[in-house]
């Protein structure tokens, strides 16, 4: 049986290491999909098909960083009051952003789905992938409302302090998004459309099983008479901090597109070895980003609890496990970069494998850097200053615009690879007053309500 967990007493390392194991394992399942996905298109359809999956991966990410951004800002209202035991409320923003995200859904598929042509040639995508490429991005707009109710769904569950039974169901939908890759690809032949199509319908029905489990073994989430009822307080509450939450995501996205389109400017032999490089270095950041959000509900938690203290020792124990997995990255990249280019691309692409090479080894050295970021970012989020979190998306963008428009017509693909590196810098240089700025204010807020 599914049971829900607070995260309001206890050491909080033992506690947010726990949390985060499952959350872990889901998110690296699901990035392993990504690298098979990407191995299985690399190597039966050619270098091409690679590139035409990687041409637009900085625009999947504005949209879908965006839905994801929402579905992780609906869940900081649900955990917060599940810590501070408001179970009627909870439930009430629970309703609301069920029906906020079939909404928000259904309108950003049909508008991205429309734009799909203009945004490939506004990215500089070369002729030889378009095609290809303009098949992938539709698709994939096409399920956004699958990805959308995916991760509200699981946003739900991980603010309830359950985050088991999200892996539960990403480890279907991997397995399922798998084995419909080698079907879609290798037996029906349907090339690059088939991977977006297996990734769409996986998602998909991984939703609707999830929601219907939700309801049936979380008694907790169990709606009472008039909880369904409208209110539009709650509403603009859940708005205010999804939204921004979703736009801190699609604001860093625009500038990785600016990063991409220069990138694409340079070559199909460039798009791979970005694209097969991407696909690893997001496999290893993977555990940075799980801790931030195991984060965000570890901070909503006590934040709603009103135990502003445990914020501040959650904080020192989750660098210091971002910290020993930093060195761990760094070590296995530094040593097996090639033996895992090997995934995507023939020994015999020489130029590929030594430029996708080249980015892995400088985005492991700064890896501290986007581990602190996702670490300050989603514990500033949940503790509801989302506006405040966005601004760092703000920061990265501007650090990747340089990057694109000065830096890389002067240095080429070696201006690309510190592109990351540069914008988690601006962030971290933003997010670590921000942290303590917030931090003074929920002590004090905390101070003045024991006051009363």
């Amino acid at each position: 049986m599914a049971s829900s967990k607070e995260m309001t007493a206890g050491a909080p390392l033992p506690l947010i290491f726990n949390f985060t194991l499952p959350l872990l394992l889901g998110n690296l399942l699901q990035q392993t999909y990504s690298l098979i996905d990407a191995a299985i298109v690399g190597k039966t359809l050619g270098i091409h098909a690679l590139a035409s999956v990687g041409a637009s991966t900085s625009v999947v990410f504005l949209i879908l960083g965006f839905c994801n951004g929402c579905c992780c800002g609906f869940g900081i209202p649900v955990a917060q009051k599940f810590g501070a035991r408001d179970y009627a409320t909870m439930r009430r923003y629970i309703s609301l952003g069920l029906r906020l995200a079939a909404l928000m859904s259904i309108l950003i598929a049909l508008a991205t789905s429309l734009s799909c042509s203009s945004i490939l040639k506004m990215m500089q995508t070369p002729e030889a992938i378009f095609k290809n490429a303009y098949l992938y991005l539709l698709i994939t707009f096409i399920g956004v409302p699958c990805t959308f109710f995916y991760n509200l769904l699981s946003s739900i569950i991980r603010a309830l302090g359950d985050s088991k039974t999200p892996f539960y169901f990403l480890l279907f939908s991997t397995i399922l998004n798998i084995a419909l890759d080698f079907f879609s690809i290798l037996v029906l032949g349907w090339g690059v459309a088939g991977a977006a199509i297996a990734t769409v319908v996986a998602q998909g029905i991984s939703a609707i099983l999830c929601y219907f489990y939700m309801y049936k073994h979380f008694s907790i989430i169990q709606m009472e008479k008039g909880e369904e009822k409208f209110d539009a307080n709650l509403t603009k509450n859940l708005l205010g901090i999804g939204i921004p939450m979703g736009l801190q995501f699609s604001i860093t996205a625009i500038g990785s597109i600016m990063l991409q389109s220069a990138n694409n400017a340079l070559g199909t032999a460039c798009v791979a070895a970005f694209t097969a490089a991407m696909r690893i270095k997001m496999f290893f950041i993977c555990p940075f980003e799980t801790l931030g959000i195991a984060m965000a509900t570890y901070v909503g938690q006590n934040y709603g609890a009103g135990k502003p203290g445990r914020v501040g020792e959650g904080i020192k124990s989750s660098v210091l496990m971002m910290s020993v997995y930093a060195i761990f990255t760094f070590t296995v990249l530094m040593l097996f970069s090639h033996e895992l280019l090997y995934l995507f691309v023939s020994p015999s692409e020489t130029e590929i494998i030594r430029d996708a090479t080249f980015f892995l080894h400088v985005a492991s050295v700064f890896f501290p850097l986007v581990g602190l970021l996702c670490i300050l970012r989603y514990s500033i989020q949940g503790a509801g200053f989302t506006n405040l979190a966005m601004f760092s998306g703000v920061a990265e963008m501007i650090a990747r615009i340089l990057v694109s428009l000065i830096a890389v017509p002067i240095w080429g693909y070696t201006a690309v690879c510190f592109g990351d590196s540069t914008a988690w810098l601006f962030a971290d240089l933003f997010l670590i007053p921000a942290f303590f700025y917030v931090y003074k204010k929920i002590k004090l807020m905390r101070q003045s309500s024991s006051l009363e």
